[in-house]
């Protein structure tokens, strides 16, 4: 009976991945990732909403300092989680199944290891840290307790839970990985207004929101964990220790040679946030409270993009490792269409409701001081409307570089990582700062995205015309 299932779980992901239509396919792995990327990014969103509902300025700009050390946090899932995911997906495509259970429990307790490590890190040096960042007086000590409870102690089960996810959706467990991440999104939004409101008393909102967050993380790592393992006598996944021993160094490399760009694109893009950070606080904490804002808003269509290209990699991966060249290709055509359908929605989105989308962020009722929250809505709309322009190029960057990391081309996704925000974006937000001021640097990522855009999809032609039988931007 047990073999009976064991075949038929087999026989549909063989199906998923090799005959399926290419849009049912992708749909089918697409919609658990999205929702599970929406929901992710509405409890980091949650958190700044029930803090602006304080009307305290300063708390939402604490909590935007606070999460730019948060976020790096996916970098390092995706070292593992990406690099380990496509790795096993391409030796799942050719076959290799032993081996690719020993890249999965490398992949897990790696996470686990450089999870303690930036723990610690943060834990030693987070003043010097939060200083650099921007943080003032007004804001510190908000930084600190959001830190405490969110990176410090809740980095392993954070960064766990999200390479795990991916290890599951590289696999074709595409629905379980979402319905964990959700999960833990879902009780971080109920968790917050209690935490926030309920159990601890007025002025400790930042403190409440970051124990919600560390709760619902480690829920989802509990689940994840638990789902890895229960899946493993039927998948190419695994936790035993003893499957770490028979990894190969070549398997190893080609981790890294994934992963470490993965990480690269999305800590680099996290330095990027710091420098705008920087170059924003020299312009005010109430500027710097608006950026905040804007950045949460824009996640929305980047979380939906990501989510696309989350689910399109595995299917890319198996078809590129097994000679199905012309269903790789289809299924990355598809992804485009729908995320660049995405894009354009959400920028005739924000332009015309720039300002409801901001207030929801920020109460303008409430407070010590209402003018100082006007104030950050009026900067927040403006900056919205420049900044949701660069959606479509953003969605040009990130498919094409989940397309690299696919093919297990490594070295062009640091390429492309590196040149992204080291030569494009963060040259132009300095250079425009300095010439044009406030709206220059805000413009900035504009002109960065579409830069690195055009360069990705120049770079993954390039590979295309000397890899397959035939190519197309």
């Amino acid at each position: 009976m047990n073999s009976d299932r064991n075949e038929n779980i087999a026989a549909d992901k063989k199906e998923l991945f090799e005959t399926m239509l290419v849009p049912r396919a992708l749909m089918k792995m697409a919609v658990p990732t999205v929702i599970s990327q929406l929901v992710t990014l509405i409890y980091n969103m949650v958190d700044t909403i029930f803090i602006g509902q304080s009307g305290d300025a300063y708390k939402t700009a604490a909590v935007t300092i606070a999460f730019t050390v948060f976020i790096l946090t996916i970098s390092f899932a995706n070292l593992f989680g990406v690099g380990g995911g496509s790795l096993i997906a391409r030796l799942s495509g050719r076959g290799e199944t032993k081996q690719a259970k020993s890249v999965s429990a490398f992949s897990y307790y790696g996470a686990v290891g450089i999870a303690l490590l930036y723990s610690l890190l943060v834990f030693i040096f987070m003043d010097p840290i939060l200083r650099t960042l921007g943080a003032s007086d007004n804001t510190i000590e908000f930084c600190r307790q959001y830190l405490m409870f969110v990176v410090v102690l809740g980095d392993v089960p954070m960064i766990v839970s999200n390479a795990g996810a991916q290890l599951l959706r590289n696999t074709g467990y595409s629905k379980q990985a979402g319905f964990g991440l959700t999960m833990g999104g879902l009780l971080n939004i109920g968790l917050d207004p209690l935490f926030m409101f309920v159990i601890l008393p007025p002025g400790k909102e930042v403190l409440g929101a970051a124990i919600a967050t560390f709760l619902s993380n480690v829920m989802a790592f509990l689940y994840i964990t638990i789902t890895i393992y229960r899946l493993s006598s039927d998948s190419p996944l695994s936790l035993r220790l003893s499957d770490i021993r028979l990894i190969r160094r070549s398997d190893v490399k080609d981790l890294f040679a994934v992963g470490i760009p993965s990480a690269l694109l999305t800590g680099l893009f996290d330095v990027g946030n710091i420098v705008l950070n920087i170059l924003m606080a020299a312009h005010g904490d109430l500027q710097l409270a608006a950026i905040g804002i804007v950045m949460k808003a824009e996640r929305l269509p980047n979380a939906i993009n990501v989510g696309i290209g989350q689910a399109m990699l595995p299917i890319v991966a198996y078809n590129f490792s097994s000679g199905d060249h012309r269903r790789m290709n289809d299924v990355i055509k598809t992804a485009r269409i729908w995320g660049y359908s995405i894009s354009a929605c959400t920028i005739i989105l924000y332009e015309i409701f720039a300002g409801p989308v901001c207030r929801i962020f920020l109460n303008t009722n409430t407070g010590n001081n209402p003018a100082d929250s006007l104030a950050t809505i009026t900067f927040a709309v403006a900056f919205l409307r420049i900044r949701c322009l660069a959606s479509g190029f953003q969605f040009t960057n990130y498919n094409t570089s989940f397309c690299m990391q696919a093919v297990g081309y490594g070295s062009g996704t640091l390429l492309h990582s590196c040149v992204r925000q080291l030569v494009f974006y963060i040259p132009m937000m300095v250079i425009f700062n300095h010439i044009f001021g406030l709206y220059g640097l805000v413009s900035a990522i504009v002109f960065g995205e579409f830069c690195g855009g055009v360069f990705a999809l120049l770079l993954f032609r390039r590979w295309k015309k000397r890899h397959l039988n035939f190519f197309s931007i």
